[in-house]
């Protein structure tokens, strides 16, 4: 009899396996329809040796210390700061738009209060800020709007930036400096073995079973358990009897080039004039040395995988539909970004597992991710991940 079965192997399964096996010394089956664990986050060496990410570039970051503490128990680090530039009117300038950005841009030499007058003099001002267009054209004005914003929204959700919730492009800085990171979060790192090896020590517990290629519909009939973790989409749990929530999809055209360097920077964004949106060259993000370099094509589309909840207010209002009947189950809980409706990044994912792991052992996130259950085996001992695979699904 297994305490818990737990649907999904990403981060959302995998923290609360690891929690429920050490902090309660809980019995767990967590199982996974893909053939490996680590969600979207899954890294492997591909045939020429290069360590990838099969589902597009995964930066980590957060100001979380709890967060970022709980992981460093399952994997050593290696500093990172992301950088990105766009291509736009044939030039490479940095993103999100920056003192340097305007610079190049126009042929311009500005300081930073300077640049400051000029973004305000080029803004149009919005009453109430509603969609993502509102944001950004209120911010930096419409000609750099459609440079930047415009055709990369429509590429990436399929809709106008006027038909998508201010959220979406709010995610965006503006910056009068020369601050050229992405991110501005206190930790910025990446896994220093990649992220599979962190999974994998992650669920290394005697009290945690793996079964991979698996539809958990086609085992929970006969694998006895006691209560049910679903990470999966909420729709889908439901037999969409709503009705199917929106996502927007990705697909990946992976290469491998026999060039130590294949671009100038970890990411390239192409917001107009190609079908993809962007190329991401691992080996900035993993800091492996290799004679050969790996890149990923990203083309948004419609079908496939669910990645991007799509940010509209029906959609929301039908997921809520969705929420009422959750909130009904006693008997499972819904965690991550699936169940959800919502975006996340990895360490949000995180801090939302552990704090579902609290709420369990009655105990605050902070303290939820130390406990220790007496007797735990815990990570790092002899104990190996034990992994079940399933005859892959048809």
């Amino acid at each position: 009899m297994f305490d818990y079965l737990i649907v999904g192997a990403g981060f959302a399964g995998s923290v609360l396996a690891e929690r429920l096996a050490n902090g309660s010394n809980k019995k767990i089956l967590i199982c996974d329809k893909r053939p490996h664990i680590g969600g979207n986050a899954f890294d492997f060496y591909n045939d020429e040796g290069v360590l990838i990410h099969k589902y597009g570039p995964h930066i980590f970051h957060t100001n979380s210390k709890d967060v970022f503490d709980y992981l460093s128990k399952f994997t050593e680090w290696r500093n990172y700061e992301h950088r990105v530039l766009a291509s736009v009117d044939g030039m490479l300038v940095p993103m999100p738009i920056n003192l340097d950005t305007i610079n190049k841009l126009y042929g311009l030499n500005l300081t930073a209060f300077e640049v400051e007058d000029f973004l305000a003099s080029v803004a149009e001002p919005c009453d109430e800020i509603k969609t993502s267009e509102d944001v950004v054209v209120s911010k930096v004005g419409r000609e750099l709007y459609e440079k930047f914003f415009r055709n990369y929204t429509r590429k990436q959700w399929g809709l106008d930036p006027s038909e998508l919730d201010a959220s979406v492009t709010s995610r965006v800085p503006t910056r009068t400096t020369r601050d050229d990171r992405y991110f501005t979060d206190s930790y910025q790192a990446m896994p220093k073995h990649g992220y599979t090896r962190m999974f994998e020590k992650m669920l290394d517990h005697p009290n945690i079973k793996v079964l991979l290629n698996c539809d958990y519909e086609e085992i929970s009939k006969d694998i006895p358990f006691r209560e049910l973790i679903y990470t999966g989409p909420i729709d889908a749990f439901f037999n969409y009897r709503y009705g199917k929530l929106p996502y927007r999809s990705l697909e990946f055209k992976h290469e491998t080039h026999d060039t130590e360097q294949f671009q100038t920077a970890p990411v390239v964004n192409y917001p107009n004039e190609q079908a993809f949106t962007r190329i991401t060259e691992f080996k900035y993000l993993t800091g492996q040395e290799h004679k050969k370099t790996s890149i990923v094509y990203e083309y948004p589309q419609a079908e496939g995988d669910p990645y991007y909840p799509v940010p509209r207010k029906e959609n929301a209002e039908l997921y809520a539909k969705y929420k009422t009947l959750a909130d009904a189950r006693s008997d499972v809980r819904f965690v991550g970004r699936l169940a959800t409706y919502r975006y996340y990044n990895m360490d949000q994912i995180v801090a939302q597992a552990l704090t579902e792991y609290g709420k369990m052992v009655g105990k605050k996130r902070q303290e939820a991710a130390i406990a220790k259950a007496v007797g735990s085996n815990g990570n790092g001992s002899t104990a190996t991940m034990q992994t079940l695979t399933k005859t892959p699904l048809s």
